[in-house]
């Protein structure tokens, strides 16, 4: 998928057309307790350009059992992945807060989880640090942020 996405973009550049650029990034908790993981975030655009919407990726590091809580935009994608939309980001916004809460199989120690954009709405990001987190959370029920 991001190799035809990249040489549709590059195509799009080198044929003089304008591609829109949009800077994403993803800030928000996990916690863990008793195999029940909760993730919260808000996503922003940084801009220059408005977006129509986009996808966030949410990847467990062991199978999800249970989705006690999926909010609307938001589907399974997986053994251990569920994708959501963020809605239109205009330039210089912040979307609406995101809350997905799944259990995982087993009573784990710990979890990993992975936020990252599947889609950018046909726009570039030249700063994908931002939207790009990985976040290892202890079963203490603390709040990790990213």
């Amino acid at each position: 998928m991001w190799g035809v996405l990249s040489l549709g973009l590059s195509a799009a550049a080198a044929l003089g057309m304008a591609v829109p650029e949009a800077d994403l990034a993803f800030h928000g908790e996990v916690s863990l307790h008793a195999g029940s993981v909760r993730v919260r975030f808000t996503p922003q655009n940084h801009g220059p350009s408005d977006l129509a919407d986009a996808t966030v990726r949410l990847r467990w590091s062991k199978p999800v059992v249970e989705a006690t809580r999926l909010p609307e935009g938001c589907l399974r994608a997986g053994v251990s992945s569920v994708l959501c939309r963020t809605g239109a980001l205009d330039a210089g916004s912040v979307g609406r807060v995101v809350e997905v809460v799944v259990r995982v199989a087993g009573a784990p120690g710990e979890v990993g989880v992975r936020i990252d954009t599947a889609w950018s709405g046909g726009a570039v990001d030249h700063n994908p640090r931002n939207n790009r987190h990985a976040v290892l959370a202890l079963d203490t029920g603390d709040v990790y942020y990213f």
